[in-house]
């Protein structure tokens, strides 16, 4: 943003920032808008499934009760996420439920080469964290509910957003009805199929890798000691990240294995046994013998970028703005960045007096944030395929490449940096 620009007056509005949807992208920008502008910014968060209320007065009021079931489903926190939400006041609660990403083991299958990263290499604590989502969402809207200047509608839903000379009108909906509202800024972060993206003709451009995501939490026998496992099969790539364990006390891990659609619908079918036998196959016997896989669901991979991510008055972020493959575990870090960068631009607006919705205010936000988009994007839309080529020369290499990295520290450094987002300047300055 150019500081030195002069300030446009701001007309009066209900709000100066509505945010539609309150998930974790959503959450988590209210909170970064809150904090660094001293809860001056008037901020409305609307999300379409109900928002317990704080009740009590205590230091542990609205937090959110824990039980961590086999299948809940998890977010990869990247070191430089903890970074961001430090600051904010959460990461003491989300601490005590995370797993700890002490090293990545990255290997393929039926090929010699392989690398292990570890947190030692780079003097951090951990390497990054997995942690539930409802239970991250949980803790982040609890101490949402601390911060005076946010108010919610929930459940609710933002129906139509309609631009005007200087600010938006936004028709919210809830059980009582339907309302006006006005704010200088609207904030589309209803997901990877936005329809409030639709409704305002914002095209996207879609790639898609003709492959499914299986999703399942898996138990085995050894300890996973805090490793996360990337492993590059024939049929696809495979994720292991290690989870807390269970109510249970069984040693966890979540699973993401892309495979075709054929291979996918089986393997959603079959007998349990005969879907550990495939995995136990695939991934071979680092964490020991499998035992057991909960719940198993799957979604299309695809890649959907918006075409534009800022408009007078709006920004579209998180998955409505750029959906990723889940292989490098990028999407929520991405998000979370570009939710640091928009905070530094509109608290530095609000500070000189200037309309949030200014176009070249939002432009500058997305110029400064591009380029960690395209590299993040870029890294998590070639690696699948380097590693699906089956050519015999892309294969020789891809192994070389493995091992060059356990004798190059300096490009391990690198590229252990890159996949924290750590290189882009992941905090905000206080």
């Amino acid at each position: 943003m150019n500081e030195s620009a002069e300030a446009l007056p701001v007309s009066r509005s209900d709000y100066d920032v509505v945010i539609a949807g309150g998930g974790m992208v959503g959450a988590s920008l209210a909170l970064l808008l809150s904090h660094y502008s001293d809860q001056r910014l008037r901020v409305l968060v609307v999300e379409s499934f109900p928002i317990a209320a704080v009740k009590g007065s205590s230091e542990s009021a609205g937090s959110p009760n824990y039980s961590p079931s086999f299948d809940a489903r998890s977010t990869a926190l990247s070191y430089g996420s903890r970074v961001i939400l430090e600051p904010l006041g959460v990461w003491p609660l989300l601490s005590q439920h995370v797993a700890e990403i002490n090293s990545i083991h990255v290997s393929s299958r039926g090929n010699f080469g392989s690398t292990e990263m570890c947190s030692a290499d780079v003097q951090w604590p951990s390497l990054g964290y997995v942690i539930e989502n409802t239970w991250l969402g949980n803790v982040l809207l609890a101490q949402l509910r601390r911060c005076s200047g946010v108010d919610f509608l929930a459940p609710g839903s933002v129906t139509a957003i309609s631009p005007k000379s200087q600010g938006v009108s936004i028709m919210v909906a809830s059980e009582s009805g339907s309302e006006e509202v006005t704010a200088q800024l609207t904030i589309v972060a209803d997901g990877a199929d936005s329809k409030l993206r639709e409704q305002l003709g914002i095209s996207t451009t879609v790639t898609h890798y003709h492959q499914q995501a299986l999703i399942a939490n898996v138990s085995f026998r050894n300890d996973h000691q805090g490793c996360a496992f990337e492993r590059f099969t024939e049929q696809g790539p495979m994720a292991l990240l290690p989870l807390t364990n269970s109510d249970r006390g069984e040693l966890r891990a979540a699973l993401v294995w892309s495979l075709s659609d054929q291979q996918t619908t089986h393997l959603l079918q079959c007998p349990e046994a005969e879907f550990l036998s495939a995995l136990q196959q695939q991934f071979g016997h680092r964490l020991g013998e499998f035992t057991r896989v909960g719940g198993r669901y799957s979604f299309p991979l695809k890649l959907v970028q918006s075409e534009e991510q800022v408009r007078s008055g709006i920004v579209v972020m998180g998955n409505a703005a750029h959906s990723l493959h889940p292989v490098a575990g990028q999407g929520f870090n991405l998000a979370l960045r570009d939710c640091v960068r928009l905070t530094q631009a509109l608290t530095a607006a609000h500070r000189h007096g200037r309309y949030l919705g200014d176009i070249e205010l939002l432009q500058g936000y997305v110029e400064q944030q591009l380029f960690d988009q395209q590299k993040t994007i870029s890294f998590s839309d070639k690696l699948p395929a380097l590693f699906n080529s089956k050519q015999l020369p892309v294969s020789i290499l891809r192994s070389l490449g493995l091992g060059a990295l356990d004798v190059l520290p300096m490009a391990k450094t690198m590229f252990v940096h890159h996949a924290a987002g750590m290189q882009y300047g992941a905090a905000l300055d206080a």
